[in-house]
């Protein structure tokens, strides 16, 4: 990236967001997860020893009034720890303060604890043993069980819902399924969804072993696929709940959870293909902003689309807004930067957080010009 295009870039922000905040890790991370209204915990993924952050998010999001007078700009770090292994997947686990994470090398799932004195020590408190020893880099979701509990798994065979405290197994799959899992997620206290990276979705409850599969009517053996969940609330009716699903190729399926197998809109992206990884590509619904979704891992951007206009025969839609932040922001020519991950704020409409391979990590208020126009 040429300085001229870096300078024209930060002139041209200047408009394009309300707010727009940038912080250096040590370590790039692949995971963003809210353990609060205004903190986050990220994990590094690329060393020996990984750091795991708990951080407070720049205190001008939230100033009232004159935020020139708010002295807190940065994000500050409220806990921290280490990991001895690349962390692959992170949770925040409903109404507790701690989160659960995912080894590359290792098939034990690792608890922590977020401490609530002043202590800003990040301590591993627990190790869950999974039943199925040579799954290793295992997808995480929060139960919504009164009990901290975890539903997990690698292949969708040995998704488990496993209780934090105990380690004891709540609910195991039955299913000789062994698809990959891309991402699950529970939908209430027991419906769940599952997305394997060929682009099936399989919905189960864990009052029954059995789960039902959906997979996609074309060929998919050269795609690999993720998807994201959107819910009204944490916890929802299935009736309410849509699924967005991508794949490498940039093709986007979204489908309503009463019928998974007919989907509501079909279309495919204009994004930069990605030879390098798949493991990154991220799609998410805002929680606070009707029929908007943003997707990343292609390169060094984070696109949003409307989908309030998309059908089944929809092609190429424009994005409505895009950051670029990540591509000029980094301090070095790098044609292999890729957006690691990215999230909504819970309650504030336009604001995302995005992460990228270069440590670099984001929290932007993008100004919609296309509403503003109208």
């Amino acid at each position: 990236m040429s300085s001229d295009e870096a300078d024209d870039w930060f002139m041209q922000s200047l408009t394009l967001y309300k707010d727009l905040h940038v912080f250096q890790l040590e370590h790039p991370t692949k995971t963003i997860e809210w353990t609060g209204e205004k903190s986050i915990c990220v994990a590094g993924y690329s060393s020996e020893r990984n750091e795991i952050l708990e951080l407070l998010l720049p205190l001008k999001l939230y100033a009232k009034g004159n935020q020139g007078l708010c002295p807190e700009r940065d994000f500050k770090v409220q806990h921290g720890g280490f990991s001895d292994e690349p962390v692959e997947c992170l949770r925040h686990i409903f109404g507790k303060r701690c989160v659960v994470t995912s080894g590359r090398h290792s098939s034990t799932l690792q608890v922590w604890d977020l401490a609530e004195d002043e202590n800003d020590i990040l301590k591993r408190t627990g190790v869950i043993n999974c039943s199925h020893t040579s799954a290793t880099g295992r997808k995480l979701a929060s139960g919504f069980t009164e009990d901290a509990s975890v539903l997990h798994g690698s292949t969708v065979r040995d998704v488990q819902h496993t209780d934090i405290a105990t380690g004891k197994m709540l609910y195991a799959v039955e299913t000789d399924s062994s698809d990959a899992v891309s991402g699950l997620q529970f939908v209430d206290a027991s419906t769940f969804a599952i997305c394997s990276t060929n682009g099936s979705l399989y919905i189960g409850d864990s009052r029954d072993p059995k789960i039902n599969h959906y997979s996609l009517s074309e060929s998919t053996t050269s795609s690999h696929w993720t998807f994201g969940l959107r819910t009204v609330e944490p916890q929802c009716e299935p009736a309410s709940c849509s699924v967005a699903r991508l794949s490498s190729s940039g093709q986007v399926i979204i489908s309503d959870l009463r019928n998974p197998s007919m989907p509501i809109s079909r279309t495919r992206l204009h994004l930069q293909q990605n030879d390098l990884t798949d493991e990154f590509l991220t799609i998410t619904w805002a929680p606070a902003l009707d029929n908007h979704l943003s997707v990343s891992g292609f390169g060094g951007a984070v696109q949003i689309f409307n989908t309030s206009s998309w059908s089944t025969d929809s092609q190429m839609p424009q994005p409505v807004f895009v950051h670029r932040g990540h591509d000029f922001s980094c301090e070095e020519v790098d044609t292999s930067l890729t957006v690691t991950t990215h999230v909504w704020h819970p309650w504030r409409p336009r604001t995302l957080l995005s992460a990228a391979s270069d440590g670099s990590i984001h929290v932007w208020d993008w100004v919609d010009h296309q509403s503003i126009e109208k």
